[in-house]
């Protein structure tokens, strides 16, 4: 054989190697990370202290620690779900329908607020408060069927469900009812009305969760163009459904995912908040006066997109530090998130709020 010649071994080998690379099964991914330090990187209106980030990163996991915080937190809550059974799947994907934009400008005598079992209840709390005040009165909010039937599902009937204890109505409440028809006729036409076969599609996998919900629901499929140079997935609502699942079930059945550490913080508006005020994220002047005056800023603008992708990024490298100090640590995005969340809104409680959330009104949180 001459030089000139291919040797048909070696295509032979060539042949079957790409083959057998293009039959092997693709690892599921979300590039939400991917994203956020993309935008992290070219962004001039917020930075990361990385001084701050590391003391965060060691009071975080001090106070976890504490406060032995783990999957069993998320039902512990006395609003949320305490059944493991498909009742809590429907309650779960029902909520991140629904999980966005709760925020007021009238205090908290004015504001949305839902009466539920002698409480009042507002922000996140007043969605689940109003779920679980239909399911008592047996209407059966949490049914794909239900949402699909116009004659029993009607606008009045919604509008009993969300009903307040105040003047001030939920916010984007049409938002929220096209949602809710949206998804019942994708559950319909694709999943035998059931987000359990959501589930079993993904195969156990978090990322491929989160894929079939944004792939497959428009109202989850939260992603934004980044200076109209690169196309950025956050996928918040995505995302934290997968979490709410993994965490209801305590990472057994139906949350029982193996590589649930693929999913990142949850792009909102109160971890941001957390973040600034522990002196991890700091903003451009123009920015910080736009959010201390409690401005609007519009979603999908440069503005928000920085807010977002920065706090993403932000979250991860708390877990990796806390995971370098800490090898053995059981913590991940998911719990960090909730932790600063959590502690957001016990600052709001007790009035320490040092700086406001940034202000902005759509269906993607």
């Amino acid at each position: 054989m001459s030089d000139d010649e291919a040797d048909p071994e070696l295509l032979d080998f060539l042949r079957q190697h790409f083959q057998r690379a293009s039959l092997a099964p693709k690892i599921p991914e979300t590039h939400v990370l991917e994203g956020a330090e993309y935008v992290y990187d070219n962004a001039i209106d917020v930075a990361l202290d990385y001084r701050s980030t590391k003391a965060a990163a060691a009071m975080i996991y001090d106070q976890m620690q504490k406060k032995e915080y783990s999957t069993k937190t998320w039902a512990e809550h006395e609003l949320h779900p305490k059944v493991k059974d498909e009742s809590t799947v429907a309650f779960i994907f029902t909520m991140d329908l629904l999980n966005f934009s709760f925020w007021s400008e009238k205090n908290d005598e004015e504001r949305f607020a839902v009466e539920y079992k002698g409480k009042k209840w507002t922000g996140y709390w007043s969605l689940i408060a109003s779920l679980q005040r239909a399911l008592d009165e047996d209407i059966p909010i949490t049914s794909s069927d239900f949402w699909q039937n116009e004659d029993e599902c009607t606008e009045e009937v919604l509008k009993h469900v969300f009903r307040s204890s105040t003047e001030e109505e939920i916010p984007l409440f049409q938002e929220r009812m096209a949602c809710l028809r949206e998804a019942g006729q994708i559950l319909y036409e694709k999943y035998q009305c059931s987000f359990t076969n959501c589930i079993a599609e993904a195969n156990h996998s978090s990322a491929a969760l989160v894929n079939i919900l944004a792939n497959n629901f428009p109202c989850f499929n939260d992603v934004v163009r980044f200076e109209n140079r690169k196309s950025v997935r956050f996928l918040k609502r995505a995302q934290i459904c997968v979490a709410d699942v993994w965490a209801a079930f305590d990472g057994e059945g139906f949350g029982h995912f193996d590589d649930i550490e693929k999913i990142t913080m949850f792009a909102d508006y109160r971890v941001p908040q957390m973040l600034n005020t522990l002196g991890c994220l700091w903003y451009s002047p123009l920015l910080d006066n736009a959010i201390r005056h409690k401005k609007l800023i519009e979603t999908g603008c440069s503005w928000e997109i920085q807010l977002r992708g920065c706090a993403i990024w932000c979250v991860e490298l708390l877990r990796r530090e806390i995971l370098r100090n800490h090898p053995n640590a059981k913590v991940n995005a998911i719990l960090i998130d909730f932790f600063l969340y959590d502690t957001m809104k016990e600052r709001e409680v007790e009035g320490q709020e040092e700086i406001p959330h940034h202000r902005t009104r759509s269906i993607w949180y």
